[in-house]
Protein backbone atom coordinates (compact mmCIF):
# COMPACT_ATOMS: atom_id res chain seq x y z
CA UNK A 1 0.00 0.00 0.00
CA UNK A 2 1.12 3.37 -1.00
CA UNK A 3 0.99 5.71 2.02
CA UNK A 4 0.61 9.45 -0.01
CA UNK A 5 2.30 12.06 2.85
CA UNK A 6 0.44 15.34 2.71
CA UNK A 7 2.56 18.80 4.33
CA UNK A 8 0.28 21.26 5.63
CA UNK A 9 2.06 24.53 6.31
CA UNK A 10 0.87 28.01 7.68
CA UNK A 11 2.34 30.55 5.40
CA UNK A 12 1.57 35.12 6.23
CA UNK A 13 -1.46 34.20 4.02
CA UNK A 14 -2.96 31.26 3.82
CA UNK A 15 -2.53 27.85 4.63
CA UNK A 16 -0.85 25.54 2.00
CA UNK A 17 -1.17 21.54 1.31
CA UNK A 18 1.17 19.56 -0.72
CA UNK A 19 2.10 15.89 -1.26
CA UNK A 20 5.94 15.11 -0.16
CA UNK A 21 5.63 11.84 -2.13
CA UNK A 22 3.05 12.26 -5.03
CA UNK A 23 3.05 14.92 -8.08
CA UNK A 24 0.57 17.10 -8.59
CA UNK A 25 -1.18 16.85 -5.12
CA UNK A 26 -1.73 20.07 -3.52
CA UNK A 27 -4.16 22.47 -1.93
CA UNK A 28 -4.54 26.30 -0.32
CA UNK A 29 -7.50 27.36 2.04
CA UNK A 30 -7.63 30.01 4.58
CA UNK A 31 -7.62 26.96 7.46
CA UNK A 32 -5.86 24.28 7.61
CA UNK A 33 -9.35 22.53 6.97
CA UNK A 34 -9.52 23.96 4.10
CA UNK A 35 -5.77 23.41 2.99
CA UNK A 36 -6.38 19.40 3.86
CA UNK A 37 -9.80 19.27 1.79
CA UNK A 38 -8.32 21.07 -1.04
CA UNK A 39 -5.72 18.67 -1.32
CA UNK A 40 -7.97 15.31 -1.03
CA UNK A 41 -10.21 16.68 -3.46
CA UNK A 42 -6.38 17.15 -5.90
CA UNK A 43 -6.27 13.54 -5.05
CA UNK A 44 -9.95 13.05 -6.54
CA UNK A 45 -8.93 14.98 -9.88
CA UNK A 46 -5.71 13.45 -10.27
CA UNK A 47 -7.57 9.81 -10.17
CA UNK A 48 -10.19 11.40 -12.77
CA UNK A 49 -7.64 12.18 -15.31
CA UNK A 50 -5.70 9.19 -14.93
CA UNK A 51 -2.95 10.87 -13.60
CA UNK A 52 -2.71 8.92 -10.02
CA UNK A 53 -1.47 5.26 -10.65
CA UNK A 54 -2.05 4.38 -6.96
CA UNK A 55 -4.95 2.09 -6.34
CA UNK A 56 -4.11 1.23 -2.86
CA UNK A 57 -3.05 4.28 -0.95
CA UNK A 58 -3.05 5.73 2.26
CA UNK A 59 -3.09 9.26 3.33
CA UNK A 60 -0.93 10.68 5.99
CA UNK A 61 -1.32 14.31 7.03
CA UNK A 62 2.08 16.03 8.76
CA UNK A 63 0.83 19.38 10.25
CA UNK A 64 3.98 22.16 11.10
CA UNK A 65 2.82 22.64 15.09
CA UNK A 66 1.29 26.41 14.40
CA UNK A 67 -0.94 24.36 11.94
CA UNK A 68 -2.07 21.54 14.12
CA UNK A 69 -2.70 23.58 17.14
CA UNK A 70 -4.83 26.14 15.19
CA UNK A 71 -6.80 23.05 13.73
CA UNK A 72 -7.47 21.15 16.75
CA UNK A 73 -7.84 24.64 18.94
CA UNK A 74 -11.94 24.09 18.65
CA UNK A 75 -11.08 20.48 19.86
CA UNK A 76 -8.04 21.17 22.59
CA UNK A 77 -8.04 24.06 24.60
CA UNK A 78 -4.36 25.03 25.57
CA UNK A 79 -5.01 24.03 29.13
CA UNK A 80 -6.29 20.47 27.84
CA UNK A 81 -3.09 20.32 25.19
CA UNK A 82 -1.21 21.33 27.93
CA UNK A 83 -2.56 18.44 30.33
CA UNK A 84 -1.91 15.97 27.30
CA UNK A 85 1.79 16.85 26.46
CA UNK A 86 3.09 18.29 30.13
CA UNK A 87 4.08 21.87 27.97
CA UNK A 88 3.21 25.01 29.94
CA UNK A 89 0.67 26.67 28.34
CA UNK A 90 2.51 30.11 27.13
CA UNK A 91 4.80 27.85 25.06
CA UNK A 92 1.82 26.11 23.14
CA UNK A 93 0.74 29.72 22.45
CA UNK A 94 4.26 30.99 21.50
CA UNK A 95 3.95 28.03 18.83
CA UNK A 96 0.04 28.58 17.79
CA UNK A 97 0.71 32.06 16.57
CA UNK A 98 4.36 31.42 15.16
CA UNK A 99 6.03 33.86 17.62
CA UNK A 100 8.27 30.20 18.41
CA UNK A 101 9.11 27.06 16.90
CA UNK A 102 9.54 24.09 19.08
CA UNK A 103 12.98 22.28 19.73
CA UNK A 104 12.49 18.65 16.94
CA UNK A 105 12.67 17.25 20.91
CA UNK A 106 9.98 19.15 21.31
CA UNK A 107 7.44 18.49 18.14
CA UNK A 108 8.40 14.72 18.98
CA UNK A 109 7.01 15.44 22.24
CA UNK A 110 3.57 16.54 21.55
CA UNK A 111 3.61 14.10 18.24
CA UNK A 112 3.89 10.84 21.00
CA UNK A 113 1.62 12.60 23.61
CA UNK A 114 -1.18 12.84 20.78
CA UNK A 115 -0.66 9.46 19.46
CA UNK A 116 -0.71 8.16 23.33
CA UNK A 117 -4.07 9.93 23.34
CA UNK A 118 -5.54 8.26 19.97
CA UNK A 119 -4.66 4.83 20.80
CA UNK A 120 -5.99 5.48 24.43
CA UNK A 121 -9.12 6.32 23.12
CA UNK A 122 -8.93 3.38 19.85
CA UNK A 123 -9.07 1.24 23.14
CA UNK A 124 -12.07 2.55 24.61
CA UNK A 125 -15.68 0.31 24.52
CA UNK A 126 -19.16 2.39 25.70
Amino acid sequence: MKTIKIIIEKSKDAYSAYAENAEGINGMGDTAAEARKSALESIKIQKELDNFKHKDYQVVFRYDIQSLLNHYKKVFSLAAMERITGIDQKYLQHYSTGLKKPRPERRKKIEKSLHDLGAELMALEL
